[in-house]
Protein backbone atom coordinates (compact mmCIF):
# COMPACT_ATOMS: atom_id res chain seq x y z
CA UNK A 1 0.00 0.00 0.00
CA UNK A 2 1.80 3.57 -0.74
CA UNK A 3 2.26 5.71 1.92
CA UNK A 4 0.18 8.36 2.10
CA UNK A 5 2.01 12.00 2.31
CA UNK A 6 1.74 14.48 4.83
CA UNK A 7 -0.37 17.30 3.94
CA UNK A 8 1.43 19.83 5.47
CA UNK A 9 4.34 18.51 4.33
CA UNK A 10 6.38 20.95 2.49
CA UNK A 11 8.09 19.43 -0.89
CA UNK A 12 11.72 20.41 -0.96
CA UNK A 13 14.62 20.22 -3.87
CA UNK A 14 18.16 18.75 -2.40
CA UNK A 15 21.20 19.66 -4.48
CA UNK A 16 24.23 17.49 -3.71
CA UNK A 17 27.55 18.05 -4.32
CA UNK A 18 30.47 16.63 -3.24
CA UNK A 19 31.58 18.92 -0.36
CA UNK A 20 27.74 21.04 -0.13
CA UNK A 21 24.40 20.35 -0.09
CA UNK A 22 21.81 22.99 -0.95
CA UNK A 23 18.19 21.95 -0.07
CA UNK A 24 15.28 24.68 -1.61
CA UNK A 25 11.74 24.53 -0.84
CA UNK A 26 10.27 24.01 -4.29
CA UNK A 27 7.27 26.21 -3.56
CA UNK A 28 8.85 28.97 -2.15
CA UNK A 29 11.57 31.01 -3.64
CA UNK A 30 13.85 32.35 -2.00
CA UNK A 31 13.83 29.68 0.98
CA UNK A 32 17.29 27.73 0.31
CA UNK A 33 19.90 26.91 2.44
CA UNK A 34 23.47 25.09 2.77
CA UNK A 35 24.97 22.60 4.78
CA UNK A 36 27.87 20.17 4.96
CA UNK A 37 25.27 17.19 4.17
CA UNK A 38 21.55 16.80 3.36
CA UNK A 39 20.78 16.92 6.75
CA UNK A 40 22.86 19.89 7.63
CA UNK A 41 21.11 21.46 5.00
CA UNK A 42 16.95 20.35 5.83
CA UNK A 43 18.11 21.53 10.07
CA UNK A 44 19.29 24.94 8.88
CA UNK A 45 16.71 25.67 6.12
CA UNK A 46 13.99 24.62 9.34
CA UNK A 47 16.28 27.00 11.30
CA UNK A 48 15.56 29.97 8.69
CA UNK A 49 12.05 29.41 8.28
CA UNK A 50 10.99 32.46 10.97
CA UNK A 51 13.29 34.80 8.83
CA UNK A 52 11.74 34.13 5.51
CA UNK A 53 8.45 34.36 7.17
CA UNK A 54 9.11 38.35 7.11
CA UNK A 55 9.25 37.69 3.29
CA UNK A 56 5.93 36.64 3.08
CA UNK A 57 4.51 38.41 5.30
CA UNK A 58 5.62 41.42 2.98
CA UNK A 59 4.07 39.72 0.43
CA UNK A 60 0.64 39.14 2.09
CA UNK A 61 1.37 35.56 2.10
CA UNK A 62 0.69 32.94 4.79
CA UNK A 63 3.73 31.04 5.37
CA UNK A 64 2.13 27.93 7.08
CA UNK A 65 2.80 27.42 10.94
CA UNK A 66 4.03 23.78 10.57
CA UNK A 67 5.72 24.91 7.29
CA UNK A 68 9.45 23.89 8.45
CA UNK A 69 8.24 20.73 10.39
CA UNK A 70 8.15 18.13 7.80
CA UNK A 71 10.68 18.92 4.75
CA UNK A 72 10.42 16.22 2.05
CA UNK A 73 12.82 15.84 -0.34
CA UNK A 74 11.14 15.20 -3.38
CA UNK A 75 13.90 15.21 -6.11
CA UNK A 76 17.56 15.63 -5.28
CA UNK A 77 19.55 17.03 -8.35
CA UNK A 78 23.53 16.07 -8.62
CA UNK A 79 25.97 19.07 -7.73
CA UNK A 80 28.07 20.86 -10.01
CA UNK A 81 31.03 23.22 -9.75
CA UNK A 82 28.46 26.00 -9.19
CA UNK A 83 27.12 24.16 -6.31
CA UNK A 84 30.65 23.62 -5.01
CA UNK A 85 31.16 27.41 -5.67
CA UNK A 86 28.30 28.66 -3.51
CA UNK A 87 25.15 28.58 -5.58
CA UNK A 88 22.20 26.24 -6.40
CA UNK A 89 23.25 25.95 -9.84
CA UNK A 90 20.99 22.51 -10.72
CA UNK A 91 17.57 22.56 -12.79
CA UNK A 92 14.89 20.39 -11.16
CA UNK A 93 12.31 18.84 -12.97
CA UNK A 94 9.35 20.57 -11.70
CA UNK A 95 11.40 23.72 -12.61
CA UNK A 96 9.79 22.70 -16.02
CA UNK A 97 6.58 23.32 -14.91
CA UNK A 98 4.71 25.63 -16.60
CA UNK A 99 3.31 28.93 -14.53
CA UNK A 100 -0.22 29.39 -13.83
CA UNK A 101 -1.52 32.99 -14.15
CA UNK A 102 -2.26 32.96 -10.40
CA UNK A 103 1.28 30.64 -9.37
CA UNK A 104 3.10 33.65 -11.40
CA UNK A 105 1.36 36.78 -9.42
CA UNK A 106 2.13 34.83 -6.45
CA UNK A 107 5.97 34.29 -6.94
CA UNK A 108 6.14 37.84 -8.45
CA UNK A 109 4.84 38.99 -4.87
CA UNK A 110 7.41 36.89 -3.26
CA UNK A 111 10.22 37.73 -5.39
CA UNK A 112 9.25 42.16 -5.12
CA UNK A 113 9.03 40.95 -0.94
CA UNK A 114 12.09 40.09 -1.25
CA UNK A 115 13.56 42.66 -2.50
CA UNK A 116 11.92 45.19 -0.31
CA UNK A 117 13.28 42.89 2.68
CA UNK A 118 16.56 43.21 1.37
CA UNK A 119 16.58 46.88 0.60
CA UNK A 120 15.03 47.86 4.41
CA UNK A 121 17.72 45.51 5.96
CA UNK A 122 20.39 47.47 3.74
CA UNK A 123 19.23 50.71 5.05
CA UNK A 124 19.31 49.92 8.40
CA UNK A 125 22.96 48.17 7.62
CA UNK A 126 26.52 49.81 8.85
CA UNK A 127 28.43 50.96 5.58
CA UNK A 128 31.23 48.88 7.73
CA UNK A 129 30.31 45.10 7.89
CA UNK A 130 32.12 42.73 10.99
CA UNK A 131 34.67 40.80 8.62
CA UNK A 132 35.51 36.82 9.10
CA UNK A 133 38.33 35.39 10.91
CA UNK A 134 40.97 36.74 8.50
CA UNK A 135 39.41 39.54 7.58
CA UNK A 136 37.62 38.61 4.11
CA UNK A 137 34.06 40.15 3.39
CA UNK A 138 32.71 42.82 1.50
CA UNK A 139 31.37 45.82 3.85
CA UNK A 140 27.39 47.12 2.24
CA UNK A 141 28.09 48.88 -0.34
CA UNK A 142 30.05 46.52 -2.43
CA UNK A 143 27.53 43.60 -1.87
CA UNK A 144 24.27 45.86 -2.88
CA UNK A 145 26.67 45.92 -6.06
CA UNK A 146 27.19 42.63 -6.48
CA UNK A 147 23.84 41.78 -5.90
CA UNK A 148 22.16 44.12 -8.52
CA UNK A 149 24.95 43.28 -10.75
CA UNK A 150 23.71 39.63 -10.52
CA UNK A 151 20.10 40.55 -11.17
CA UNK A 152 21.22 42.04 -14.44
CA UNK A 153 23.30 39.07 -15.25
CA UNK A 154 20.10 36.44 -14.07
CA UNK A 155 17.76 38.71 -16.12
CA UNK A 156 19.26 37.95 -19.28
CA UNK A 157 18.44 34.27 -18.55
CA UNK A 158 14.68 35.07 -19.26
CA UNK A 159 15.09 37.40 -22.23
CA UNK A 160 15.52 40.69 -20.16
CA UNK A 161 18.93 42.60 -21.67
CA UNK A 162 19.88 45.74 -19.67
CA UNK A 163 23.02 47.09 -18.46
CA UNK A 164 23.09 46.43 -14.58
CA UNK A 165 23.41 49.45 -12.69
CA UNK A 166 24.93 50.81 -9.79
CA UNK A 167 23.72 49.59 -6.42
CA UNK A 168 23.03 53.28 -5.63
CA UNK A 169 21.43 54.18 -8.33
CA UNK A 170 17.82 53.90 -7.30
CA UNK A 171 15.55 54.54 -10.32
CA UNK A 172 18.13 51.92 -13.00
CA UNK A 173 17.41 49.52 -9.99
CA UNK A 174 13.80 49.73 -9.82
CA UNK A 175 13.84 49.68 -13.16
CA UNK A 176 15.33 46.36 -13.88
CA UNK A 177 13.24 44.81 -10.86
CA UNK A 178 10.31 46.18 -12.59
CA UNK A 179 10.90 44.49 -16.07
CA UNK A 180 11.94 41.37 -14.12
CA UNK A 181 8.29 41.43 -12.00
CA UNK A 182 6.29 42.24 -15.23
CA UNK A 183 7.42 39.14 -17.33
CA UNK A 184 7.33 36.72 -14.30
CA UNK A 185 3.76 38.57 -13.32
CA UNK A 186 2.62 38.05 -17.71
CA UNK A 187 4.77 34.60 -17.96
CA UNK A 188 6.51 36.51 -20.62
CA UNK A 189 10.18 34.87 -20.79
CA UNK A 190 12.44 35.67 -23.55
CA UNK A 191 15.54 33.75 -24.67
CA UNK A 192 19.33 34.83 -24.44
CA UNK A 193 20.95 35.65 -27.74
CA UNK A 194 23.88 33.41 -27.08
CA UNK A 195 23.23 30.54 -23.96
CA UNK A 196 20.38 28.52 -22.89
CA UNK A 197 17.28 29.71 -21.23
CA UNK A 198 16.77 29.53 -17.88
CA UNK A 199 13.14 27.51 -16.75
CA UNK A 200 10.97 30.74 -15.96
CA UNK A 201 10.65 28.89 -11.94
CA UNK A 202 14.63 28.41 -11.79
CA UNK A 203 15.52 31.76 -12.55
CA UNK A 204 12.79 32.96 -9.84
CA UNK A 205 14.11 30.86 -7.14
CA UNK A 206 17.57 31.74 -8.29
CA UNK A 207 17.27 35.58 -7.97
CA UNK A 208 15.23 35.19 -4.85
CA UNK A 209 17.55 33.00 -3.12
CA UNK A 210 20.55 35.18 -4.12
CA UNK A 211 18.81 38.71 -2.89
CA UNK A 212 18.12 36.87 0.62
CA UNK A 213 21.30 35.45 0.85
CA UNK A 214 23.23 38.27 0.60
CA UNK A 215 20.22 40.04 2.93
CA UNK A 216 20.90 37.62 5.92
CA UNK A 217 24.53 38.11 5.51
CA UNK A 218 24.13 41.73 6.19
CA UNK A 219 21.73 41.38 8.70
CA UNK A 220 24.28 38.66 10.62
CA UNK A 221 27.48 41.11 10.09
CA UNK A 222 25.68 44.46 10.78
Amino acid sequence: MPTRRKSFATPVYAEVGKKRVFVLARNWPGWCRAGKDEEAALTTLADYAPRYAAVTTEAGIDLPARAADHLEVVERLPGDATTEFGAPGAVASGDEDPLSPAEARRQAALLEAAWTVFDRIVAGAPATLAKGPRGGGRDRDPIVDHVVGAEAAYARKIGIAQKAPAGNDADAVAALRSAILEAVRTRTFGSPPRSERWPARYAIRRIAWHVLDHAWEIEDKS
